[in-house]
């Protein structure tokens, strides 16, 4: 039996997430995104944060609230998106931004969740992500300021593979479905998707879910993550819960 793990607010969740903390943040888009926790962490203050994300939400709605306030000093991502705050600010020296492939970025996080410190991927050989020199950081004349440094590449059965080293991170938000006290969890469909990599990646892991259950609620055989990767579990209201913007809405007539 593990420990009930249940926070009363999502302030009191994060209360100890202080400047220059390390954060994996779930969600993809709008999707799965833990907008209760980065709301609470906005209204704490903390800044100088080092996100890794598979991008920056978008103007004003998820990680880009932080964003915005200039809370954000480096992120970790395969995309830039929709957000043009985050574009303005990389491309202006403000943040500091280290792209990748989106696969590479979901193995490293579960590798780092997994306790693998580095793996081999074909993903990126022959390029700027493999060879070196992606801009990090420019300067405010334009300039490359910080540049990627070249990583080793080996040979396995003829083919080449780059190494890519895993990703832990002090704190991990995400958001399920579903949750019981003990920190088990359940995500739906497409808010699965980073999600579960990044609560394996934070040494402590705060989950906000839409509805909390007793142990025992749900059949292990549907558990998506583990109690044993999340050390905080903060349940939503039912307005909280309902709370889910979508990225483009796009109506079309149907014709017979």
């Amino acid at each position: 039996m593990g420990s009930d793990k249940v926070v009363a607010s999502a302030a009191e969740a994060v209360a100890d997430i202080g400047g220059g903390a390390s954060l994996a943040v779930g969600g993809f888009g709008l999707c799965g995104v833990p907008a209760v926790l980065i709301g609470a962490l906005y209204e704490r203050g903390a800044d100088r944060l080092r996100v890794v994300s598979n991008n920056c939400g978008l103007d004003g709605r998820g990680l880009g609230r932080l964003l915005a306030a200039g809370r954000i000093a480096r992120a970790m991502g395969s995309y830039v998106g929709e957000n043009k705050e985050f574009a303005r600010q990389y491309l202006g020296g403000e943040i500091e931004v280290e792209l990748m492939p989106q696969g590479t970025l979901a193995e490293r996080l579960r590798a780092g969740g997994a306790g693998i410190p580095a793996f081999y991927t074909p993903a990126g050989v022959g390029t700027l992500v493999a060879d070196g020199g992606l801009p990090w950081r420019y300067a405010p004349d334009g300039s490359v300021a910080v540049a990627s440094p070249a990583k080793e590449v080996r040979e396995f059965g003829g083919r080449s593979y780059v190494l890519e080293e895993s990703i832990t991170t002090d704190f991990a938000l995400v958001r399920a479905a579903k949750g019981d006290r003990h920190g088990n969890l359940v995500f739906d469909k497409a808010a699965r998707n980073f999600n579960p990599l990044c609560a394996m990646a934070g040494r402590v892991t705060i989950a906000e879910v839409e509805e909390l259950v007793e142990p025992g609620d749900i059949d292990p055989d549907h558990v998506h993550l583990p109690g044993v990767f999340v050390q905080r579990v903060v349940p939503l209201t039912a307005e909280q819960a309902a709370d889910k913007p979508i990225e483009k809405r796009i109506v079309r007539e149907v014709r017979d």
